[in-house]
Formats: C-alpha cells, structure tokens, sequence
C-alpha cells in the first residue's frame, strides 16, 4: 500500500506492507485523513522520543473492511473514526506515564489501510462528509477537554480564543459558538480574524499588539475563560484579560517558558491556571456526541491526494492556512 513516511531523509511517499490484522484488530480502508502541527513537528524532528521510520497521522474516517476475531464481524461495513488515544489508563483526568498517540510510535492514519484495536473504533457522525470526520478526531479531543472540561464552558460565558488559526483553537472557537458563548479571538493575520467574525466571533485583536489585548478586555470586562497554546510571555497579557475567577487553559507552549510572572495578579484576583492534553477515552466520546448535539461541521482548508502529501506538510508549515488539511488516498 502506499504511505507517507518520514524517515533518515525526510518526508516521502513510500510503498509499504498492508497491515496484517491481528486478534482484536480490525482493518480499515482509509478515505480521508488530516494532518496536525504534530505530524509536521516530528518532520522537523522537534518532537520528543521520535522513532524513525515514523508512518504519521492521527486522524481518519474510513470503512471496516476486515477484523481479527472471526466471530465479531458487527464492525464489518461502517463507516468510523479512530480514537487517536493509546494507553490512556484508569484516571480520567490523567493519562499513563506509556501513553502515546496514534501515529508514532505505532503505525499512523496517512496511509491506504490502517489496522487498529476494535475499542479504537467509533461510528463517524451521519452528517459529517468523510473530510469533515477525518479532521475531528485529535484536534476536537484536545479542544474539548480544554474548554469543555477545564475551561467550564457555559451560555453567555465570555470567552477569548488565542491563537485561533491553530486546528484546536478551531474547534475550541466552534465549541464556544454551540453553546453560545461570548466569544472573542485573536490571530496574527487580519484575514483569520475576519473570517472567525464572519462564523460567529464578536471581534478580535492582533495578538502582537498586547495593548489591543488589554483594551478589548477592558470593553467586555474581563474573559471568563481564556484558551492558549502558546505561553511564552505573552502568557502575562492574557492572564492580566481575565476576569476576577476566570481560567486560563494552556493546550500547549509554542512560545517557550515566560521569563516572569505575575503571580500576584493570579492569587489576587482568585485566577485559575489549568495545563490540559489530549484527553481520556470518555472525552473522546463526550466530545463526538457533542459534535452531533450541535451539529458542528469541522473547518476545512483544503484537500490534498496521498501522492501530494508532501505538498500537503508544506501547507502546513507555511501557516497559510484556515482549517484542517486533509489528505486522501
């Protein structure tokens, strides 16, 4: 079949075995999938505890096509999702010290076939085109762990979205609408902000300019919940928009460790800081029947073949881009 794979020289287009499909597995012909930062950070070799030759990708719909126990066939058919989670554990709320992604270290979706656990498998929401439910998966697992779950999300909270041209941000930034949130966001482009407002968004602000950031939380008297990925000593700024009681959701660091903080500002003003990744087997269930409650219909920028895929990776990496990337067989 053939696969992306990033390897000693770099990302190419390879042809490799078709899975075998071992006793709880099942087989699953892949018709879209889509990428996340992640998968081009492992390119770029800045992503821990990498083990080439890596088959990436974390994100899929496709159909069962075979499984490895006989005597359950019910899957044989349907049209699914992959539960990116491997190893997860018992705690709910924090994942095993061996959990891991799908898509390294074990084999990833930017494939033809991919073969998988059975309890991996979910059935793809019915109004979801097969792109749609290929870019929700990891990226709408993160999301909703971080404002659903962490953030406490609720009606008219206001909300700011940092960083929304991000996939998580996204959905975080759908999610936020659904349940009709105040929401605001803000980007480096002018264009990413223009069209979040044209979605939903009451506004937003240019995050390299911090006065804009202090201004517009001044007009709306604070944020409620503030959702981030990038730390740094922007991170300062956005505590400092936060209303008395609000939360800030760190999903990531981009931008490094800050240099200072303000630890006054957050006990003072009884400020909630709340690390979160991915999330548990239950969140990802949670999270597509929310998807479904809301009707909610991933972003899409574009659609990209296999055989493009480096094409595809590129895209990515030069940040022109509003929505998920999806590739297909």
């Amino acid at each position: 079949m053939k696969a992306l794979i990033i390897n000693e020289q770099g990302l190419h287009l390879a042809e490799v075995e078709k899975p075998v499909v071992a006793s709880g597995n099942a087989l699953v012909k892949i018709s879209a999938s889509a990428l996340n930062r992640r998968d081009q950070w492992i390119r770029e070799g800045l992503y821990p505890k990498i083990e080439l030759p890596v088959l990436p990708g974390s994100d899929a719909c496709g159909e069962v096509i075979q499984v490895g126990d006989p005597i359950d066939t019910s899957w044989i058919g349907k049209r699914v999702i992959i539960n990116p989670n491997n190893n997860w554990g018992e705690n709910p709320k924090i994942q095993n010290r061996d959990y891991h992604i799908l898509g390294m270290p074990t084999k990833g979706t930017l494939a033809e076939y991919i073969s998988v656990p059975v309890d991996r498998l979910v059935n793809a929401p019915l109004f979801l085109s097969d792109e749609e439910a290929a870019a929700l998966p990891l990226g709408g697992l993160t999301a909703y762990n971080a404002i659903v779950n962490k953030g406490e999300l609720a009606k008219d909270k206001k909300v700011l979205i940092s960083g929304v041209g991000g996939g998580v941000a996204q959905f975080a930034f759908q999610f936020a609408l659904a349940v009709d949130a105040q929401v605001w966001v803000t980007s480096g482009k002018e264009n990413v902000i223009g069209q979040c407002v044209a979605l939903g968004a009451r506004g937003g602000v240019n995050y390299k300019e911090p006065q804009a950031i202090k201004s517009l939380s001044k007009s709306v008297g604070g944020f409620d919940i503030i959702i981030d990925s990038a730390g740094g000593d922007g991170i300062n700024t956005l505590l400092e928009a936060l209303a008395p009681g609000g939360k800030y959701v760190l999903y990531g660091a981009t931008k490094g460790l800050p240099s200072t903080l303000n630890l006054r500002n957050i006990f003072w003003n009884q400020l909630s800081v709340l690390g979160s990744t991915m999330g548990s087997d239950q969140d990802f269930s949670d999270m597509v029947q929310f998807v479904k409650k809301y009707q909610i219909h991933p972003i899409i920028d574009s659609i990209f073949s296999l055989t493009d895929g480096v094409q595809a990776f590129d895209h990515m990496k030069s940040g022109n881009h509003f929505g998920k990337i999806v590739v297909k067989p």
